[in-house]
């Protein structure tokens, strides 16, 4: 089922970051080109965990898509200190490389809409380049530079874009493109970026002020209560769209961790989105991800959304997403991410959790270890490769014709089609559990996603009910049955 795999990582220097290697462990087999899209992505209508790009599987059904993979904050856009050079400048084609190699086929590409707080010192001094609109003002932003235009696009930032999302095409990966940006709003504890905002009066010429009660922050840029605001920004959403529309492997996320009070904002954003690309050729999907803080309703208000999908959060009402997920409903695509459960966090056992639950994982990967991360280096590298892992599987089983069935493993944690496929994982390690089959001959494989390895396969007749199993060798393991016909065929 896997094989050994080389991929890469990257490590921060002062002026870029780098590439170096290690031995990822195992993946599946089969390692063929990049699977392209063959068309924008739609919510599977048998089977709503899971989008479909229209392909069809040799039964005839839709073939489900397994998004998965590592992001990071400076993927789209550079960084440096106020008064300095940019001094992050991210080397994109090894962070394709790198997800290329551990199998991931999902970023989120990051967007920041003006400057941000310094997350390490907590002071309003990083900015971000390039920005949406021209600095082709006169007069001097309170980062000392020129002032905004908003009437004028900064074209560097489209073209960016857009390579950016076709360099990830070829290489078979889907972006879901962040429009707008909560942590350069408003301070969320750590610091006020809105100093550094177009949409500050004090930074553009065209007399837009997105501070409309004169607090010092910019809440208001992600409500609908100032109109000129609201057009500039559909304005904004159009060009994004007019410059991505014809590429298949797009979705769009409407903002990152922008608190509650933008739920109306963002539904109208989400319907923005929807009606301009209905008289477009393609349509693609749009998400909302989870709010910036866990008040209770929140993932209420996801669900209640006109998105396709969603990111959840822990809000203490639906759910233990960090430790034990509860499985997709089909209400949404759910794409669970670190970023909003830990900030950084996770390991190899939530992966497997989230993708036996129904749900998409992906990583919020800060790429190497800084010293403020609790996770360990073997926690963070066992998440990025139970992703490829997971997407190896996706692959192989049918998965629009699967569904979380917690209760037919006595581990709790199984996708299947009942009397045809199970994929069974057991957390506990050395645990015994059992499986509710139906009668019938099945192939089976044992997996142990710590060493990396296909223990052990064979073939097993089994009447209907409780069978009992035990992984043949010590940790989590994963165990597949497919059914085999009378013919001997799969």
């Amino acid at each position: 089922m896997w094989s050994d795999r080389r991929c890469v990582v990257f490590r921060r220097t002062p002026q870029m970051l780098v590439l170096g290697a290690f031995v990822t462990g195992w993946l599946m087999t089969a390692q063929t080109a990049p699977l392209i899209a063959a068309g924008p992505l739609q919510v599977h209508p048998a089977n709503p965990r899971y989008f479909t790009d229209g392909t069809k599987m040799p039964d005839g059904s839709l073939r489900a898509i397994y998004l998965t993979g590592s992001h990071h904050w400076h993927n789209l856009q550079d960084a440096g200190r106020l008064g300095g050079p940019l001094t992050k400048r991210f080397d994109y084609d090894g962070y394709l490389e790198f997800l290329t190699q551990l199998d991931h086929n999902f970023m989120r590409m990051w967007a920041w809409e003006g400057g941000a707080w310094w997350w390490q010192g907590g002071e309003n001094d990083e900015y971000y380049a390039p920005i949406a609109y021209s600095r082709g003002g006169s007069g001097i932003t309170l980062d000392g530079k020129p002032k905004f235009d908003l009437s004028q696009f900064n074209s560097e930032y489209f073209e960016r874009l857009r390579s950016r999302v076709v360099a990830a095409r070829d290489r078979g990966i889907y972006v879901g493109v962040m429009l707008f940006q909560g942590w350069s709003i408003y301070s969320h504890g750590y610091g006020n970026p809105w100093p550094l905002h177009p949409f500050n009066e004090a930074n553009n010429i065209n007399g837009i002020n997105g501070d409309a009660d004169k607090d010092g922050e910019g809440r208001e840029v992600h409500s609908l209560q100032v109109p000129a605001v609201t057009r500039l920004q559909e304005a904004y959403v159009r060009k994004v769209v007019d410059t991505l529309n014809d590429l298949d492997n797009v979705l769009y996320e409407i903002t990152n961790e922008t608190a509650i009070f933008s739920r109306d904002w963002q539904y109208h954003m989400v319907r923005y989105i929807k009606e301009y690309e209905a008289g477009k050729p393609k349509q693609h999907p749009v998400g909302m991800t989870a709010f910036d803080s866990g008040r209770e309703g929140s993932m209420e208000a996801l669900f209640a959304s006109p998105a396709d999908w969603i990111s959840p959060q822990n809000d203490g009402v639906s759910g233990d997403y960090q430790n034990d997920p509860p499985a997709a409903d089909g209400r949404k695509v759910i794409v669970s991410d670190t970023d909003h459960l830990w900030g950084v966090g996770g390991d190899r056992v939530w992966v497997w959790r989230s993708f036996t639950r129904g749900h998409h994982p992906v990583y919020m990967d800060p790429l190497s270890k800084p010293d403020w991360v609790r996770s360990s280096e073997a926690e963070m590298q066992g998440a990025r490769k139970a992703m490829g892992q997971t997407r190896r599987i996706a692959e192989r089983v049918n998965l629009g014709t699967m569904t979380p069935r917690g209760d037919l493993a006595s581990s709790g944690y199984c996708l299947a089609c009942p009397g045809r496929e199970y994929l069974v994982y057991q957390p506990t390690p050395g645990k015994a559990f059992s499986v509710d089959l139906e009668a019938g001959t099945y192939r089976h494989e044992w997996c142990n996603p710590q060493q990396g390895a296909t223990v052990e396969s064979g073939t097993l007749t089994v009447a209907s009910g409780q069978r009992r199993f035990q992984a043949p060798f010590d940790g989590d393991a994963v165990l597949y049955l497919k059914r085999r016909t009378q013919e001997g065929h799969e």
